[in-house]
C-alpha cells in the first residue's frame, strides 16, 4: 500500500458577516488556523486512521455514484457492492474484463455490432452472452463448475 505524507494546511476566510453564531465560527476557525490547534490534534490522530476513514468515505461516495449509473448493468450483475468487489484478489485480464463488462469476443456484442453473424453461442443453447458463457454454456461446464468453486471458497 502506498504511504503519503499528508500536510493540512488552514487558513481563515471571512464569511457571513453579521451573524452572531457565524461570526463566532469565523473567530474560532481564525484563531485555530493562526495558533497550530488544529495542527495539534491532527497529530493525535495516526496516519492509517485518516487513510482509512477517507478510503472508507470513497467507497461510500464510488458506491452511491455506482447505484445511481444507469451504465454497466451487466458488471453490476457481477459486483453490486463495491466493498465487496474491491476485498476480493482478483487477476484483472482481458478475458476477465469481457466477461464483467459483456464487451469483447462475445458474439451476442459481435452481433449488435454486425461484426457476427449471429449471437448463437457453439453449444447451440442460446445467445452466447457473459451470463450464459459463466452459468449455463454446456461446452464450458467444467470450467464453470471450478469457477464457481473458486468463488465459494473466497467467499469463507
Amino acid at each position: 500500500m502506498e504511504t503519503r505524507n499528508w500536510k493540512i494546511e488552514f487558513s481563515w476566510i471571512k464569511a457571513h458577516a453579521g451573524h452572531q453564531g457565524n461570526e463566532m465560527a469565523d473567530q474560532l476557525a481564525k484563531e485555530a488556523a493562526t495558533n497550530g490547534v488544529i495542527d495539534e490534534c491532527y497529530k493525535m490522530i495516526p496516519k492509517s486512521t485518516v487513510i482509512s476513514e477517507l478510503s472508507d468515505l470513497n467507497v461510500t461516495k464510488w458506491q452511491s455514484e455506482w447505484d445511481r449509473t444507469t451504465k454497466g448493468a451487466i458488471t453490476k450483475s457481477f459486483f453490486p457492492r463495491l466493498s465487496d468487489r474491491l476485498k476480493m484478489k482478483i487477476k484483472v485480464t482481458p478475458n476477465f474484463t469481457t466477461m464483467v463488462t459483456g464487451h469483447g469476443n462475445i458474439k451476442s456484442y459481435l452481433h449488435k455490432y454486425k461484426i457476427s453473424d449471429s449471437p448463437m453461442c457453439s453449444c447451440k443453447s442460446g445467445a452466447q452472452t457473459a451470463g450464459r458463457t459463466l452459468c449455463d454454456c454446456k461446452l464450458l461446464e467444467q470450467e464453470s463448475d471450478g469457477l464457481k468453486a473458486a468463488v465459494l471458497r473466497t467467499e469463507n
